[in-house]
C-alpha cells in the first residue's frame, strides 16, 4: 500500500508541471489577439505633449495616455522626396519600408490594414489619407468620414464614405471642426463594434496642420497666456536650404516679427489642445466598451513643424522639430509610465505591431521591432538615425553628434546636441571636429545605401548660400480662411500674391 502511494507521489510530481504548462498553453491559445487603435496627428512637434516636458501646452488626455503606456521620446519620419513630407511619412507607417523603395500610393505593397485584414481582423479608417483611392480601399473594409487629399479648411472638410457596395463615395462637406468629424466617426465605429473578429482602428486627424484655426475658444486660452518663443526662434534662416519660399513658409512675412510667430504659436498649441481633447473623447468611449483591456493604442504624428523656429515655419528641413514626432504605445503586455531614448522611426510601428500581433511581415521591411525595449531584452534597436529631404539636405546624428550635408551650397553643420539641443551653434568649421564630420559623413554614405538613397553629397557646382528675403511675397492658398489672410497675409505683417 505504501509503495503504491509512493509511485502515486512520483507520478503527480512527474506530470504536475507538464500539466500545469498544458494548462497554461491551453489558456494562452484561447486568448484572442488584441485590437489596435491607430491615432494619428499631422504636423505636430515631439516637444508639444505636456507629460513629455513642455510646461506650456495643455494635453490631459495625451499626457494619461503616456501616464499609462510607453513612450519612444526620439522618433522620427525618415524624410521626403517633395513639400508634402505627410505623404512618404504616411506610406512609410503603412508599409514598413523606406519612402526611397515605394511608390507613394504604395500600389503592389502589402499595406497594413491590408495584412490585418488577411489576418483576421476588421479594418476601419477615418480622416487624412494622402495616397491615393486604390490604396485606401485595399487597406479597410469600413469607413466613414474620410478625407482624401493634403489638407483642407477645418471647417470645410471634404469627406468621403464608403457604402455598402464597397464603394467611395464623397457626398458632402464636414460642419464641424476637422478633429471633431474624424473623433466622431471613430467613437461611432467603437460603440457599435461587437463583432468577435479583433479590429485595426485607424484614426487620421488633420490637426495640427494649418490653417492654423483653432475653434476661437481654443486659440483664445493661448492668445491670454501664450507659450513662450521657441530658444532658437530666428527672424530669417541663416542661409538658403533650398526650400525657402514653399506653401508652409509663405504662412508669415520675411523677417518673421516675433508677435507673428507668438501669435501663430498660440495658434498652433489651440489646435492641439482641441485635438487632445477629441482624441480623449476617442479614449473614453473605448474605456467605456468591451475592449478596454485588449486594444493596442498607437499615438503618433507623421512629422513635426518647425513654427518660427530657425527662421522657418514648415517641415521642410531636417532639425529635430520638424522630423521629429511623439511616438506612444499603450494597451496589454506594455508597461505603463515608461519612456525610451532609443532611436526608431515611425515605420517601425508595422513591424512592432506584426510582432506584438503575431503576424507574420511581408518580406522586404526596413521597420524593426521595437518591443523588445520595453519587454527589456534591448535597449535599442540602432545607433543613429538618418534623414533627409530631397537632394536638398541629408542628416545623421548618434546620441550626441548630428550632421546636416547641403549638398547644392556645399555647406554642413555639426551641432553637439548634449550642449546644444536647439541646434544653434554650428561646430563644423572648427578644425577640432574635422575628423567627426568626416566619421559622421562615412554613416551618412552607410545610412544612404542602407535605405537606398542614391543622392550625391556633393554638387560640381554649388549654389550661393546666401539669401534675403525681406520683402518677399507671400503665396496665398484656397485653405485659409479669411481671417488669417486679414491677419498675416495683409499690411502691416506682409504682402501676398494671389495664386
Amino acid at each position: 500500500m505504501r509503495g503504491a502511494s509512493m509511485l502515486a507521489e512520483r507520478q503527480m510530481k512527474y506530470w504536475a508541471p507538464i500539466l500545469v504548462l498544458l494548462v497554461a498553453s491551453a489558456l494562452q491559445a484561447k486568448q484572442p489577439q488584441p485590437n489596435v487603435l491607430l491615432l494619428f496627428a499631422d504636423d505636430q512637434r515631439p516637444d508639444t505633449i505636456g507629460a513629455h516636458g513642455n510646461p506650456y501646452i495643455q494635453t490631459p488626455n495625451l499626457d494619461r495616455l503616456a501616464g499609462e503606456g510607453f513612450s519612444f521620446r526620439r522618433a522620427y519620419c525618415l524624410g521626403a522626396q517633395g513639400g508634402a513630407v505627410c505623404v512618404p511619412s504616411r506610406a512609410m507607417l503603412n508599409t514598413g519600408k523606406s519612402f526611397f523603395r515605394i511608390p507613394m500610393d504604395m500600389a503592389g505593397e502589402t499595406t497594413l490594414g491590408q495584412l490585418l485584414g488577411r489576418s483576421g481582423f476588421a479594418t476601419f479608417a477615418t480622416g487624412k489619407w494622402h495616397n491615393g483611392r486604390e490604396s485606401w480601399l485595399k487597406s479597410f473594409q469600413l469607413g466613414r468620414n474620410i478625407m482624401f487629399g493634403g489638407m483642407s479648411n477645418h471647417m470645410k472638410v471634404p469627406l468621403a464614405d464608403l457604402g455598402p457596395d464597397g464603394k467611395l463615395y464623397r457626398e458632402r462637406e464636414g460642419v464641424r471642426f476637422s478633429s471633431t468629424l474624424f473623433a466622431d466617426a471613430a467613437i461611432e465605429f467603437l460603440r457599435n463594434y461587437r463583432d468577435e473578429q479583433p479590429f485595426l482602428a485607424y484614426v487620421a486627424f488633420t490637426a495640427p496642420h494649418d490653417p492654423r484655426n483653432p475653434p476661437p475658444k481654443y486659440r483664445r486660452m493661448y492668445y491670454r497666456n501664450p507659450p513662450p518663443l521657441p530658444p532658437n526662434f530666428a527672424p530669417q534662416h541663416a542661409f538658403n536650404n533650398g526650400h525657402m519660399t514653399g506653401r508652409d513658409e509663405s504662412l508669415g512675412p520675411w523677417p518673421r516679427p516675433r508677435e507673428v510667430v507668438q501669435d501663430q504659436l498660440s495658434e498652433y498649441y489651440g489646435l492641439i489642445t482641441h485635438l487632445d481633447r477629441q482624441v480623449g473623447r476617442v479614449l473614453r468611449e473605448l474605456q467605456a466598451g468591451p475592449h478596454a483591456d485588449d486594444t493596442i493604442v498607437v499615438y503618433t504624428a507623421d512629422h513635426g513643424l518647425a513654427v518660427g523656429s530657425h527662421g522657418l515655419l514648415g517641415k521642410q528641413n531636417l532639425y529635430e522639430h520638424s522630423m521629429g514626432a511623439p511616438l506612444i504605445f499603450s494597451g496589454p503586455g506594455i508597461p505603463k509610465g515608461r519612456q525610451s531614448s532609443a532611436f526608431c522611426y515611425l515605420l517601425d510601428i508595422f513591424p512592432t505591431l506584426c510582432s506584438i500581433l503575431g503576424v507574420e511581415m511581408p518580406a522586404g521591411i526596413d521597420g524593426l521591432d521595437l518591443s523588445p525595449i520595453w519587454r527589456g531584452g534591448a535597449l535599442s534597436v540602432r545607433n543613429s538615425v538618418f534623414t533627409s529631404f530631397r537632394d536638398l539636405m541629408k542628416a545623421v546624428r548618434t546620441e550626441r553628434w548630428k550632421l546636416i550635408r547641403y549638398p547644392r551650397i556645399d555647406h554642413i553643420q555639426l551641432f553637439d546636441l548634449e550642449a546644444d539641443p536647439h541646434e544653434t551653434r554650428n561646430l563644423a568649421e572648427d578644425p577640432e571636429q574635422a575628423g567627426r564630420v568626416d566619421e559622421l559623413t562615412a554613416v551618412m554614405r552607410e545610412w544612404q545605401e542602407k535605405v537606398g538613397d542614391s543622392h550625391p553629397l556633393a554638387v560640381p557646382h554649388p549654389e550661393p548660400k546666401e539669401i534675403d528675403l525681406t520683402g518677399h511675397r507671400q503665396n496665398r492658398d484656397r485653405w485659409q480662411p479669411d481671417w488669417i489672410f486679414e491677419k498675416y497675409f495683409e499690411e502691416p505683417y506682409g504682402r501676398v500674391s494671389a495664386r
